[in-house]
Parts: C-alpha cells; sequence; structure tokens
C-alpha cells in the first residue's frame, strides 16, 4: 500500500539494550618479497625519516596459548572467566588460542571480551571433550546482555551430550563443530535475546529455547527444536522449512554471495592467517572436505600492533604494506586509521577496542578491492565524531564485485563504557560490501547514557550500490537505526529495538510521521529485498509514545520484504503498522508480534 501523502518522511541524512529489563518470556626485519608497498609521507626538513616498522613477533600478554600438555590449563580459564564473567564494560580483552590436538576434561566458560579458538586449518583439528559454556548467572539467568565474546575453529564433544552457548548480540560463534546437540537458553530458561551462528556443523539438535531470534548461515544442523519470534537461515542443511509466520522460520536455501572471516592458524610452529575464498550460492560449511579454499598469508605480512600504539604507528605499518593484527586491548586514536590499500587485512583478537579522540572517524576505507575487516570493536569518544568507521569514501563508484569489501564481526559502541557521540555510526559507500555480522549500539544502559548525553542519530547508512548484509544488528538510535540509500541492497536478518530513552513523542517526531523507522529504504530506491526481519519497541521513559511502523520503503515491485514483525515490549509504546501503512497495530501490554508475511 503506497504511503499517505500525509505521511511523507522527513529528508533523508546524505552520509550519513541493551536490555535492563525486555518484559518478554619470528619478527621478520623486511617485507616478503613481491609484497607491493607504498612510502610514507616524507618527514619534515630537519626530521628523521620513521624507523620501519618489524613485523610479525610476539601477540602480547593477553593472547593466551595453549596445547595439550599445557599444565593447569582449567585453573587458568577459570582465572580469566571469574575477571570477566560479570565485566560488562571493563577494560579486560582476552584471545584464548588452543594448539591442534585433544584436550580432556575442560569447561571452558567465556565471559566478556573473551575469544576462543582453535589454531587448525579445519574445526576438527582441535577437539575439546568437554565444553565451551556460556550460561547467565551473573545476571539472575537473563542471557539479553550477553555480549562481546565468541567460539571459533574448535570441535566440542559436551559431556552431557549437549553444549550451552547462551548469547545475545555480538557473540558470534563461527567454523564450529559440535558433536552433540547445542542449546542457546541459560539455565532455567531465562530471557535469551541472540545470536548468529555460520560455517559450523552442530551433529545434534540446536534448541534455542527462549532465544526469540537468531541467524544461522551457511552450516549444517541435525535439527531445529523451536522458535519465537524470528529464526531465521540461509544455506543451512537441515534448517527447518520456511513457515514464517508460524512457526516463525525464514529459510533461504543458499546465501547469494559469502564470504568467512579470515582466522589465525598454525603451519608448523608458524602463525599464519588464512583468507577464505569469496563463495557464491553458498550451502554447509567450509571445511567439510579437506583444506579449505582460499589464500593464506604469514604472520611476517602483518605489523602486530598492540595496545598504546598509536594511529600514526597504525597508518605507518599500513604504508610500509602491512597488514594489521590488533592484539587484545584498547587504542587510542587521535586520527583515522586509513586503509587505502587492496586487499589489507584488519584482524582483531580478543576484541581488541579502537576509540576515537578529537572527534576523529576511528578508521576509513579507501575506494578498493577485497580488504577485509574483522573481529574488533570500535567505542565512540567523548567528542562527537560524524563517523566512526567508513567504508569508502563519499562518491565511491568502484566495481568491487569479484573482490568485495567484507565487515565481519565489527561492532560498534555509542556510550555504556563511558561517555560518548557520533552523528553516524557506520556508513558504507564502496559497492558490494558484504557486512556479515554487525551488532551497532547506542547504549541503554552503562555510564554515559542518555537521550541526548550519548546522542546518536543514525546506527547504519547505506550509500553503495549492491551492499549485502547478512545478520544485521543494529538498536537504540536517536533517528533511523538503518537508512539504506543504495540500489539493489539485500538484508538478510534483521534485529532492532527502537531507542528506550525518548523523553516523549515530539522527541521522535519524523515530520508529520510519528517515528523514525528502524529500516527506511531511501525513496528514491528501485530495488531492494529484505528477509527476516524484526523491530521492537520498548520506550520505558515514556510508555505513550507511538511508533506509526518499524519499516518504511518506497512502494515499488521490486522493493521487496519477506517475514517482517514489530512487537512492543509489555505495551511500552506501540506501533500503528509493520511496514509503511501495512500490517496490523500492536495493542495492549500482550508482548504478541504483528507480522508481515510479504511486502508489497
Amino acid at each position: 500500500m503506497p504511503a499517505s501523502p500525509t505521511n511523507s518522511p522527513a529528508p533523508e541524512p546524505s552520509g550519513v539494550r541493551r536490555r535492563a529489563l525486555l518484559g518478554a518470556a619470528a619478527a621478520a626485519p623486511v617485507l616478503a618479497a613481491g609484497l607491493s608497498t607504498t612510502a610514507a609521507a616524507a618527514p619534515p626538513a630537519g626530521r628523521k625519516k620513521p624507523r620501519r616498522l618489524r613485523a610479525g613477533g610476539d601477540l602480547g600478554p593477553n593472547v593466551i596459548v595453549f596445547d595439550p600438555s599445557t599444565p593447569g590449563i582449567q585453573g587458568r580459564l577459570d582465572e580469566i572467566f571469574r575477571q570477566q564473567e560479570s565485566a560488562q564494560f571493563g577494560t579486560g580483552r582476552y584471545q584464548l588460542l588452543f594448539k591442534p590436538g585433544t584436550y580432556n576434561g575442560l569447561n571452558a566458560q567465556i565471559g566478556f571480551y573473551t575469544s576462543i579458538s582453535g589454531l587448525g586449518l579445519s574445526p576438527d583439528d582441535t577437539t575439546i571433550n568437554g565444553d565451551v559454556t556460556v550460561d547467565a548467572g551473573w545476571f539472575d539467568g537473563n542471557a539479553t546482555q550477553n555480549f562481546w565474546r565468541s567460539a571459533e575453529n574448535l570441535a566440542v564433544v559436551p559431556v552431557n551430550g549437549t553444549n550451552r552457548w547462551a548469547v545475545a548480540q555480538a557473540a558470534p560463534f563461527r567454523r564450529m563443530h559440535i558433536r552433540g546437540g547445542l542449546n542457546l537458553a541459560p539455565d532455567g530458561y531465562g530471557w535469551a535475546s541472540g545470536g548468529y551462528i555460520a560455517d559450523s556443523r552442530v551433529d545434534g539438535t540446536v534448541g534455542p529455547y527462549s532465544q526469540q531470534q537468531w541467524y544461522t548461515r551457511d552450516s549444517s544442523v541435525g535439527g531445529w527444536t523451536n522458535g519465537v519470534w524470528n529464526m531465521v537461515f540461509s544455506g543451512v542443511e537441515g534448517a527447518p522449512a520456511q513457515g514464517f509466520p508460524e512457526p516463525p522460520y525464514t529459510t533461504l536455501d543458499r546465501t547469494p554471495i559469502s564470504r568467512e572471516k579470515p582466522f589465525l592458524y598454525l603451519e608448523g610452529d608458524q602463525y599464519r592467517v588464512f583468507l577464505p575464498a569469496l563463495r557464491t550460492d553458498a550451502r554447509g560449511v567450509t571445511w567439510g572436505n579437506g583444506t579449505p579454499r582460499g589464500t593464506s598469508l604469514p604472520l611476517d605480512r602483518f605489523y602486530v600492533a598492540k595496545p598504546g600504539d598509536s594511529a600514526a604507528t597504525l597508518n605507518q605499518a599500513l604504508d610500509q604494506g602491512l597488514n594489521l593484527l590488533l592484539t587484545p586491548g584498547i587504542y587510542h586514536v587521535d586520527q583515522p586509521v586509513r586503509v587505502d590499500r587492496a586487499g589489507t587485512v584488519v584482524l582483531g583478537l580478543g576484541y581488541a577496542t579502537l576509540i576515537p579522540g578529537n572527534g576523529v572517524t576511528a578508521l576509513k576505507v579507501a575506494d578498493v578491492d577485497g580488504v577485509r575487516l574483522a573481529g574488533f570493536l570500535i567505542d565512540a569518544g567523548p567528542v562527537n565524531s560524524p563517523v566512526l568507521l567508513e567504508v569508502g569514501p563519499d562518491g565511491a563508484s568502484g566495481n568491487h564485485s569479484a573482490d568485495p569489501v567484507t565487515v565481519q564481526d565489527v561492532f560498534l559502541r555509542v556510550g555504556g563504557a563511558g561517555p560518548g557521540r557520533a552523528t553516524t555510526a557506520m556508513v558504507v559507500n564502496s559497492r558490494h560490501t558484504i557486512v556479515d555480522h554487525t551488532w551497532v549500539w547506542r547504549a541503554d544502559h552503562g555510564d554515559g547514557v542518555g537521550w541526548e548525553t550519548n546522542r546518536c542519530d543514525y546506527g547504519v547508512v547505506v550509500n553503495g550500490h549492491d551492499v549485502l548484509a547478512t545478520g544485521l544488528f543494529v538498536e537504540h538510535f536517536n533517528k533511523y537505526d538503518v537508512q539504506w540509500n543504495g540500489e539493489r541492497g539485500r538484508t538478510i536478518f534483521f534485529q532492532n529495538e527502537k531507542a528506550y530513552d525518548a523523553p516523549d513523542q515530539a522527541a521522535v517526531q519524523n515530520g508529520s510521521v510519528k517515528g523514525y523507522a528502524a529500516y527506511k529504504v531511501g525513496d528514491h530506491v528501485t530495488t531492494h529485498e529484505g528477509w527476516g526481519m524484526g523491530s521492537y519497541c520498548y520506550y520505558n521513559v515514556n510508555p505513550g509514545i507511538v511508533q506509526h511502523h518499524g519499516f518504511a520503503a518506497p512502494n515499488r515491485p521490486d522493493v521487496r520484504f519477506h517475514g517482517l514483525l514489530v512487537v512492543s515490549l509489555s505495551g511500552n509504546g506501540q506501533y500503528e503498522c509493520v511496514i509503511n501503512d501495512t500490517g496490523s497495530p500492536t495493542s495492549g501490554t500482550d508482548t504478541v508480534p504483528s507480522k508481515v508475511v510479504s511486502y508489497p
């Protein structure tokens, strides 16, 4: 149904939770031969040119490496977990690495800012007879704040047959082989609101139980037990059949385009980074039949960054033609980290975190092929940044279809860990970019939180054409959470909450429209498609606020959506429609979704 003239949206930006309560159930001195280099800018007269940075080297104290003969593994795991279990906005950052082999009797409990990974080329190279666990005892059985942690590249044989991974946003489960079942709910089946699985095999059944939404990509499962609001699958062997609205399954047989996240592994006793190949019409795992497809780089093609390194140092490394490996810790940058060379890899370990100072953009990518950004967090600084992450400059127009930029497990946060402000969190200008699992969050709790205190108007703005998002979590922004201006955009799975803390209706009024849509497709766009998308409201400061719709898009035949829903959490605010003027309103205090199976 076309939007009525009286509901015309406000002008679109040009460049532009968490739930306190849910209310519902060897160093190399020279570069490798043949590596392209870019000379650093000449120093001013009378000043010496900076010394050439050494590549490779030690991974630092917060990367803990185990092998099967390491004594006291369980004790070390427990020590880190005690420190990180409830350190939601703490400064600790840890990467746990397990060399290939078999480990017996371990329970690796994974807390905040902790990543656990195997160091083989296949998950089956590194087997834990035990568990890799996330639960919610620290939060009284509520798993909705189990953020910022990950598991990758391991085989797990659970002690009781089922492994527990009760997480929320920004907690990826990648390249895992669970030789048994997988339980995604906390002990006691309390509230849960995640999550993301990719390139993984679960031999048994996945039980989401209380998980309200979940996205699984390019994997294999032995079964799937239920769904609450929004369960989305693409390229998953064993996925349940399409069923939305009841059961709430949105199932795509294949993922149109995907490329798995880079990962660290061992070849003999030398570290390398594997770069998985691009896949089209992907289905199932990449590692099931021998060596995965792709290329790899030795560690001496990377600058191994340490907390305390400046943006100038990181940029010097990039100018030398090195890639960046960000070891765990916090990096304060007073100028943008600039990725200008095609094929550059920026890989974080243990939730390495960039914080921009002086209102700069933390990281900028040029309009080049094949850049891979993966595995780090960007925190807004106290001085407003116009943008935190810029993928391609304004006006980028290069064709990157053969070798796109990928942004994977890169998470952005405004407030929560301290005062932070930005105008837009992420801008994607480069064509053909793949955004594969991100949580872009304006904080609803923690330090430095308030409607104007941690203001950020826009979460993700997509200006580039042919961009694909797989696993898009964007929440709590003051205006549009997602503004999509590029043509031929596609999103598979979207999860959103509108900002909790709007003081009144006027604060969210969008011209004549009540509230800014969670996901807005530009009025000029002629082709766009989305699958499995949900928006929730929980206006706890002013429960009387009305949101006209969760989704807004031009009414054109090639702008299509499948499996949409909106939910009012316990009646704290209401939606009048789902998309444009279509879909039933939410009503009362019942936390029951309003759904649209397809639009138009």
